[in-house]
């Protein structure tokens, strides 16, 4: 009735891979980042929302890897902990025999049902693992808040030094057809403008 090294060494390998998965999601949503502003540049601004749809979506992930790998790690120094001071139950090395495929899935859902079944082994299951499952059950969905996608794509659009031209709160309407050089002007303006009022 033993839980192996490899076992635990496959615990800690599954909290790095998670690690990686974050890193590589980070890089996904500076990729799409970069896409939103070509887009912009072009005036393609329904390119321009998928695109940020997209980065706020690998940006969810790359933070549900992240707590993820955390988690595992915890489980694996608690385990580290039990294997030490010869407290491996039996039950404990069931949930043990059947992890390997679960953490090779680098599925979150699977693994945290995993994480479930390992937690609930320990006698003191401690109030912020339980409040980190509940984040994490709150930020695996799917959906893009589009306020969010309207912030990035202001920004985006701040970085490129472009104006969005998007719908305006106060009531100002942008016709098709006012050029773009009046518009430039009015941006231009305005920036003066906030300009003096800092001086």
């Amino acid at each position: 009735l033993t839980c192996t090294s490899e076992h635990l060494f496959n615990l800690k390998f599954a909290a790095k891979e998670l690690n990686r998965n974050s890193k590589k999601c980070d890089k996904e949503e500076k990729a799409e980042k970069a896409k939103i502003k070509k887009a912009i540049q072009k005036g393609n601004m329904e390119v321009a929302r998928i695109h940020a749809e997209n980065a706020i979506r690998q940006k969810n992930q790359a933070i549900n890897f992240l707590r993820m790998s955390a988690r595992v790690d915890a489980v694996a120094a608690r385990v580290q902990t039990a294997v030490t001071m010869g407290k491996v139950t039996k039950s404990m090395a069931g949930v043990v025999k059947s992890m390997d495929a679960t953490l090779k899935s680098m599925n979150l859902e699977k693994i945290s049902a995993l994480m479930d079944k390992f937690e609930h082994q320990f006698e003191t299951l401690d109030v912020q693992t339980q409040q980190m499952e509940d984040t994490m059950s709150n930020t695996t969905t799917l959906t893009t808040p589009q306020n969010q996608v309207d912030m990035l794509l202001q920004e985006m659009a701040d970085e490129a030094g472009l104006d969005l031209n998007m719908e305006l709160p106060q009531g100002q309407t942008g016709s098709v057809g006012t050029s773009v050089a009046s518009a430039e002007q009015d941006e231009l303006s305005q920036r003066l403008a906030r300009l003096r009022d800092q001086v």
